[in-house]
């Protein structure tokens, strides 16, 4: 497999490591469905792997339409990148309720402050419960496995400019079961798309 440059999907580096000095929010969301569109808005963050380094990706999910309100990428991982997709999905419109992981970006007072700030609940999931945010987990899936893994990115750029194509297309042309084969944007928006 190395001679032929051929690698096993494995996981790659744990983005949820707690900082032990922050508070932690509750779970708000046992037992609740997304009931309508910025009822919940769900944010994570997962690695992008390119040939020599790392990309990281932070988005955030309207868990009613699964529309990617937002998104930014970053070749580290400082708090910037998650507040810049944070204030820009804040002008798109503000949650009752913004559920991430316990992880050290979003138990920090800067995302906690700003998202209290809008107005908004925090909600975070239990330690080690992936799938209280399986609507992100669903997000890195479809783009690693439609997009990620078959374009083999090898610079920063080259995946920025590839991911915003394959996100607007994710959120205005792919369609989704779950959605009776609408596209996100259509939920979303309330429009009526011709396919």
């Amino acid at each position: 497999m190395r001679e032929m440059g051929l690698e096993a999907i494995s996981p790659g580096p744990n983005l949820s490591k707690r900082n032990l000095a922050h508070r932690v929010f509750p779970y708000l969301l046992r037992g609740v469905e997304a009931a309508y569109c910025n009822h919940i808005f769900g944010i994570d963050i997962t690695y992008i792997r390119l040939k020599k380094s790392w990309v990281y990706l932070v988005a955030v999910l309207d868990w009613y339409s699964r529309y990617v309100v937002s998104w930014e990428l970053d070749q580290t991982l400082e708090i910037e990148f998650v507040l810049t997709a944070v204030n820009r999905g804040l002008k798109q419109a503000v949650p009752v309720i913004f559920n991430s992981n316990q992880g050290s970006h979003f138990t920090s007072p800067q995302y906690t402050e700003l998202v209290l700030a809008s107005g908004a609940k925090v909600s975070m999931d239990g330690k080690g419960r992936a799938l209280d945010n399986i609507f992100s987990e669903r997000l890195w899936r479809t783009i690693k496995y439609e997009d990620v893994f078959i374009q083999d990115y090898t610079t920063p750029k080259e995946v920025r400019l590839g991911l915003g194509k394959y996100l607007q297309f994710y959120n205005e042309g792919r369609l989704h079961q779950s959605l009776s084969y609408r596209t996100p944007a259509e939920v979303y928006f309330g429009i009526k798309a011709a396919h």
